[in-house]
């Protein structure tokens, strides 16, 4: 198949036209996929028709695909597939809902962290017209570039902690959460892990600012008061307009996105009634060493 890359013209985020997702690509296109991840972060691959085995085995092309053994929101016979959406049959959901988690990174909590996420947009909830549950981005190619060259001197070399209970105690917070605490087995299963603040990407080979406000809670060689004065400012400094991108989902995209150089957030402008049904794979980064 012949791939045309359209960049949207903004900090990050391309359109790619002429991909049959439901096929197996050859080594040449994933080539060209992975290079444009590293270009514009975020791809979107339009009017495409996936089965369940299609979705997964066009993920895992990319890298070994997470099962998360604590979600229980998976497609039948299909562990690597979570279900996203707000819909209830029989009074039980059928999907976790995604929208509202504000901006964070995929993964930066664990040992090995992310390479993509790859969503199917099935159903899509639109209001008069205009189309709700927008998925927004932040280049951290474009944020670190941002950075003053004093800034970028002082925390070169610096790591971040990174821990899953900031994000789920967050959660936790927001109105009508019924999800309880982490037990003390799930936080031995998921300890604090540190990453260097500034990673060379693998594919693009420059630097990015990887801390996110979903998960980083200190800079470890900083004091505690300094750290959490530098974090505050790197969190505004890196959701700047400048540096995002919102996608716009229609029913049959394909959106793929690299967690190296990116933050999102998932916009959740719509009711309980304005149906989202959108499928997942995560593709860990096991094919790239940081």
């Amino acid at each position: 198949m012949t791939l045309e890359v359209i960049p949207s013209g903004q900090s990050l985020g391309a359109t790619v036209e002429g991909a049959d997702l439901a096929r197996s690509l050859s080594e040449k296109e994933i080539g060209i996929i992975e290079k444009n991840l590293g270009a514009y972060g975020v791809l979107r691959f339009p009017r495409q028709q996936l089965s369940g085995p299609q979705l997964r085995d066009f993920s895992a092309q990319f890298g070994k695909l997470e099962i998360n053994v604590a979600n229980s929101f998976q497609e039948p016979g299909i562990p690597e597939i979570m279900i996203l959406s707000n819909i209830v049959e029989d009074g039980r959901p059928i999907g976790l809902a995604d929208a509202g988690q504000d901006w964070h990174t995929d993964m930066s909590y664990s040992s090995t962290i992310a390479f993509a996420n790859v969503l199917y947009g099935i159903k899509i909830p639109r209001r008069g017209g205009k189309v709700l549950g927008n998925t927004e981005f932040c280049s951290m190619h474009a944020a670190y570039e941002g950075l003053s060259s004093q800034l970028k001197k002082s925390l070169d070399g610096m790591t971040v902690l990174h821990d899953f209970d900031k994000f789920w105690e967050m959660m936790r917070r927001e109105k009508g959460s019924k999800r309880p605490p982490l037990t003390e087995a799930q936080r031995k299963a998921k300890p604090p892990v540190s990453h260097p603040i500034f990673l060379i990407h693998p594919i693009t080979r420059r630097k990015v600012l990887y801390a996110n406000p979903g998960y980083s809670v200190r800079i470890n060689e900083l004091p505690q008061k300094e750290s959490d004065e530098t974090l505050a400012f790197l969190f505004a400094h890196q959701t700047k307009p400048e540096y995002r991108y919102a996608s716009r989902w229609t029913e049959g995209d394909v959106l793929m996105w690299e967690n190296f150089g990116t933050i999102h957030n998932a916009v959740a402008d719509y009711g309980p009634d304005e149906h989202r049904l959108i499928k997942r794979c995560q593709v860990m980064a096991t094919r790239y060493s940081l």
